[in-house]
């Protein structure tokens, strides 16, 4: 049977073979959305901790800069479906959205929910087949892709868009085996690498705060001396290093530890500069002047940290605060400025948030996001080799490059 370009099949049921369906329904006679889980969208409902950063309120020129891998491929896409697009679509739907720090832009109810339940709402409302099967070959004829096999044993044809996410979270169902399917079709695959991912350090007393959480702090990372990095936010110590947002932000700008030399430096008083913390601590040993400096910390840092910065800052913790020197403040105040970890590496890929790597772009028309080995078979979202940093537009790149593949694959945009 050859497939007509009214007749779609979608594999993979998250952000961006939803829209993908979504958009393709407006013109095919028929769409198919196979997903291997009873529930769509598993991983859209825990991106942003739960609360689903959707997008970021940007201008689409600004996406470029926060996009380190293969942004120009995205030109077309990206202008295509814009992050207003997106946001209205999920309002048409009852999903209010608000915008946070750094355009960051959720729904208001803080519920990823919210959002993966609206858009499948949409797909059964425009009478998408959904399928609870897991598709194990791309059925080909030529050079041209006609339909699906599943692990059911059962066929479906017609024009094919692939949707099925890179490696990072694989109990969510992204799990990377398409892109096997794919490369045994001729296409080239890009290693994949973990992309926004915890970082691990071998420093003792980085484990020794694990489980603590530091907020509104200031991440610096710095690779050969070189400012690489910088943002507030938010950490967390475990016990093989750290992780949080300001980690996981930071991961996309490392890369790689291949011939780098990096190291993350925490300011855990960003409002305050260095005179300014110094008069701040000379109050507080005024009200504790005959106690130990183990004691006389506790209204500026966690309890947890106090022994850690002082044991940093070179000072004998029973040391009486009426004779600790101005130098030895000035030491302190240099820890709490800048508290040096040596990172090491990064947690496996199947730790991390999304995955660099995937489909070679060269191998995709960028204006439709078909496979220019194969007619008729098209990619969307982390399968292809491209990621974002944080902020929401990873989700815009499965948005937009879901929605192209969806219209493209159904007729819908010529």
């Amino acid at each position: 049977m050859t497939p007509t370009n009214k007749s779609v099949i979608i594999v993979g049921g998250g952000a961006a073979g939803m829209i993908a369906g979504i958009y393709a329904a407006d013109y095919a006679d028929s769409v198919i959305l196979i997903e291997k889980n009873k529930m769509p969208g598993r991983k859209l409902r825990i991106t942003g901790k739960g609360r689903c950063n959707i997008t970021n309120g940007a201008d689409i020129e600004d996406f470029f800069k926060n996009i380190p891998t293969n942004p120009k491929f995205l030109y077309s896409a990206l202008y295509s479906y814009t992050n207003n697009d997106i946001i209205s679509l999920l309002e048409s739907c009852g999903v209010k959205t608000k915008e946070e720090r750094g355009g960051r832009i959720f729904p208001v109810s803080d519920n990823a929910n919210d959002v993966a339940n609206a858009l499948w709402s949409v797909l059964k409302d425009k009478k998408v087949r959904i399928i609870n099967d897991e598709v194990l070959d791309v059925i080909t004829q030529s050079d041209t892709a006609v339909g699906v096999r599943t692990k059911s044993g059962k066929e479906y044809y017609g024009s094919v868009v692939l949707a099925t996410g890179g490696a990072s979270y694989p109990k969510t169902g992204s799990d990377g085996k398409m892109l096997n399917v794919v490369q045994k079709l001729g296409h080239t695959i890009v290693d994949l690498k973990a992309s926004l991912v915890p970082v691990v350090c071998t420093d003792k007393w980085v484990h020794s705060l694990t489980g603590l959480s530091l907020k509104n702090v200031v991440l610096n990372v710095y690779d050969k001396g070189k400012l690489i990095f910088s943002e507030l936010g938010e950490l967390l110590f475990t016990h093989f290093g750290l992780s949080g947002p300001l980690v996981l932000s930071a991961s996309s700008h490392m890369r790689s530890f291949d011939g780098h030399d990096y190291r993350m430096c925490i300011d855990l008083k960003p409002a305050l500069d260095e005179k300014k913390l110094d008069s701040r601590i000379l109050r507080d040993f005024e009200e504790e002047i005959n106690r130990d400096i183990i004691n006389g910390l506790n209204k500026l840092l966690p309890k947890a940290l106090i022994p850690v910065v002082i044991k940093l800052s070179g000072i004998d913790e029973r040391k009486k605060i009426n004779s600790i020197t101005k130098q030895e403040r000035a030491d302190l105040v240099n820890v709490i400025k800048n508290m040096t970890i040596k990172p090491v590496g990064f947690r496996p890929v199947d730790e991390a948030i999304i995955t660099s790597g995937g489909i070679r772009v060269k191998e995709i028309n960028p204006s439709t996001m078909e496979s220019k080995l194969y007619k008729n078979l098209y990619f969307a979202g982390e399968m292809i080799d491209v990621d974002a940093y944080t902020g929401g537009y990873n989700l815009q790149i499965a948005w937009s490059t879901g929605y192209i593949a969806g219209m493209c694959a159904s007729g819908g945009m010529i």
